[in-house]
């Protein structure tokens, strides 16, 4: 007696150069949404720099 074969796997899983290719678009993509959802570099450093002058202010 033999043992039965192993189902065909799916195709749809299976990880290939152009699948990679979009991936890493899409995480890239992500990336890019995220940080512009948060200001950018740019405008962190300009809301620290008016949190640093408001700080400054009240303690006087």
């Amino acid at each position: 007696m033999s043992e039965d074969p192993e189902p065909p796997r799916n195709p749809w899983w299976r990880l290939n150069p152009a699948r990679i290719v979009l991936l890493i678009m899409g995480a890239l993509l992500a990336l890019y949404i995220a940080s512009a959802l948060l200001g950018g570099i740019g405008n962190y450093q300009t809301l620290r720099d008016a949190s640093d002058a408001a700080k400054a202010t009240s303690a006087n």
